[in-house]
This record gives structure tokens, C-alpha cells and sequence, in this order.
């Protein structure tokens, strides 16, 4: 297998995946289109018979205003005639409006229905060729341009509200993709303005797509452990660099997310347990947890490699955050042992910061 670093458990979501859960799920006025390319076009026709039925009746009912230069007859089949030329064209000159009624037909009704017949034409060719061909040619030279990006498999709750906190933090729409074999979650997703791919993310050319050999980080969080660890390890296979952050359910599943790949493992069944649990010693714990990891609390978690003029000092000398923990190489140190007094090369920190503070 590939190596990777090694697994850190990562704070799930507390009161972050409420509040990102309640941006995400906000009470609005929304229906997905539920009509494909073919009933689409099929409405489009039916609207242009709809208009052309109507400058044919009325032809029809004012026939005595209209007079035929060929044989001076007109008959239905000449009013057909002379409303579908009238409608596509502004006509040959055989057939011909003399009486006044019928030039103001031709004028206030055949002439908007010109219009919209036009239009709708245009519409279709638009949405049928051009769009699709315009659209293909925009999303290539996004996806060229992806690079440590976000991928987000599944869009789910626990998706939904990691995308939620990833715009919430800052990150631009265009720096996030949803996978998801949901369409109708799609959707959704684009309305936020990051980008999506409708496929199975446990399949290569699916994730390829999103450009996941590229991307900085992956989210996983189809809502099933199995799938989860299966995307895990094709994700692994596609990009080895990557930071991968899944969420499992099921406690002895955790060790299979482990041998997969995942850099991160966010269990949030006994996570709340345990946060359940640590209340009982107070009745603000949660609420600072909470605080830590949500973008909107007083202070927020930060992890960022040692600067080169901290090598060789105390965490008590750093100014404007409290550093907790020191990662050397695949020891995990805390703030009160003896080799954290001094900070080396090549350590990495985790700090509480003031939230909005900006990189210090």
C-alpha cells in the first residue's frame, strides 16, 4: 500500500454540523426540473403548434379577407398554407390580406406569433447543441484548472454541512467538487456554486473526472461504511498525496478505514457519546467544543507547521495563540511533556486562535 501519514481522530462536527445542517437545509421555494431533453422538446413543439393553431383559426374564421392571386379561391388548404408562410416567413405574395381585419390580424397576432416561434426555435437549438457544446468546452477548462481542490464524496448530510463549513471558512466555490450518483443532490450542491460530478465514487474514471489526483483533500461520507472504505481505497490508489477525511459509523469498521488509507477517521456516533458523556462534568463543555471547531464560534482550532522563528523556542514564547499539541514525525506530543518545551524542524502544531483572526 502506499504510505500515507498516519492516522490522527479528527472532532467531528458538534454544533457545527447543526448550524451548517440548518444553512443547508433553510426553508426556500425550490423544485428540481423534471423533464428530460425529449419532453422538453416535445413541450417546445407542442407550444409552437399551440401558436401556429391559432393564426390558423383566426385565417380561417377572416378567410373572406384574404385573396388568392392564383385562382382567386381559398379554400382550408390555402389558409394552412398562407399561416405557416405567414408564420415562418413574411410570405410569397400569392395569397395576400386586402381587407382590414385581416392586415390587423396579420399585424397585432400573426407578428408576435412570428416572434415567439422564432424564439423558441432558437431557444431549442440553443439548450440542444450550442449550450451542451458551450457547456463541454467551459467545464473542460475548469476541470484543467483544478488544482488542491476539495472533494466531497457523497452529499448527504454530513456532506452537505462539510460544505456547508468549507464556504463558511473561506473557501472559494470553485475550490470544492461533489461527487454524488444523486441527481437530484446535485442540484442542490450547484446552487452553492461549487462544481459536481453525478457518478459512483468508487469507481476510477468517476473520480478522475473530479480530478481527485490533484485535489489537496477528499471528504468521504457516502452514509455507508463499506462504500466509504471502497472510496477510500480507490481514492488512495488515484492520489496518494491527498488528505483523506471519512466518516464511519460503526466503531470496528474504523480499523478497515484505517488499513484503506484514510488520513483522518471521524466516527460521529461515539464521538456524541463521548461529548455526551464529558458534560456530565459541566455544562459548558460541549458548548466549547463546539466553539473550537465551528468557524462561527470566539475561537477555532488551527493546524499549521512550526515557523522558522519558533525552532528552538518554548509554546509558552508564541504570541497569539496557545499551541495544545505538537506532532514530531508519528508522535503526537501534548503542550506539558518534557519534548515540547522546545520546538524542532519539521514539527507540526495544533493552536486555539482567535476565530477570524486570519493567518498570523
Amino acid at each position: 500500500m502506499t504510505p500515507h501519514r498516519p492516522v490522527r481522530r479528527a472532532l467531528p462536527p458538534g454544533r457545527m454540523a447543526a448550524r451548517a445542517a440548518v444553512q443547508v437545509a433553510r426553508p426556500r421555494f425550490y423544485r428540481a426540473g423534471r423533464f428530460g431533453p425529449l419532453t422538453t422538446l416535445a413541450i417546445r413543439a407542442a407550444a409552437v403548434l399551440l401558436l401556429v393553431g391559432i393564426a390558423l383559426g383566426g385565417h380561417w374564421i377572416d378567410r373572406a379577407g384574404l385573396r388568392d392571386n392564383s385562382d382567386g379561391s381559398v379554400t382550408f388548404l390555402d389558409v394552412v398554407y398562407f399561416t405557416v408562410i405567414t408564420v415562418t416567413t413574411v410570405g410569397y405574395g400569392d395569397i395576400v390580406p386586402v381587407s382590414n381585419s385581416a392586415r390587423m390580424f396579420d399585424t397585432f397576432v400573426v407578428t408576435p406569433i412570428r416572434i415567439f416561434v422564432f424564439l423558441i426555435f432558437l431557444g431549442s437549438a440553443y439548450s440542444f447543441m450550442l449550450r451542451q457544446g458551450w457547456e463541454r468546452w467551459r467545464m473542460g477548462l475548469i476541470r484543467r484548472e483544478l488544482k488542491d481542490h476539495v472533494v466531497v464524496c457523497g452529499y448527504g448530510r454530513s456532506g452537505a454541512a462539510s460544505v456547508a463549513e468549507l464556504l463558511e471558512r473561506g473557501h472559494a466555490p470553485g475550490t470544492i467538487v461533489v461527487v454524488d450518483e444523486r441527481a437530484e443532490r446535485l442540484r442542490e450542491a450547484e446552487e452553492l456554486g461549487v462544481a459536481t460530478v453525478e457518478g459512483d465514487a468508487t469507481h476510477n474514471a468517476v473520480l478522475s473526472i473530479a480530478k481527485v489526483e490533484a485535489a489537496a483533500s477528499v471528504i468521504v461520507a457516502p452514509g455507508r461504511d463499506d462504500t466509504a472504505v471502497l472510496i477510500v481505497l480507490t481514492v488512495r490508489r488515484l492520489a496518494p498525496q491527498a488528505q483523506v477525511a471519512v466518516s464511519i459509523a460503526a466503531i470496528e469498521n474504523e480499523q478497515l478505514a484505517r488499513d484503506a488509507g484514510a488520513t483522518i477517521i471521524v466516527n460521529p456516533v461515539s464521538f456524541g457519546g463521548q461529548l455526551l458523556a464529558q458534560c456530565t462534568n459541566g455544562p459548558h463543555i460541549a458548548d466549547y467544543v463546539a466553539d473550537l471547531v465551528t468557524r462561527g464560534g470566539k475561537v477555532e482550532l488551527r493546524e499549521r507547521p512550526v515557523r522558522d522563528d519558533e525552532i528552538g523556542r518554548s509554546p509558552r514564547q508564541i504570541v497569539g495563540g496557545q499551541l495544545l499539541r505538537i506532532y514530531r514525525g508519528d508522535r503526537a506530543i501534548g503542550f506539558w511533556e518534557a519534548d515540547a518545551q522546545v520546538l524542532q524542524p519539521g514539527d507540526s502544531v495544533i493552536e486555539v486562535v482567535q476565530a477570524g483572526g486570519g493567518e498570523r
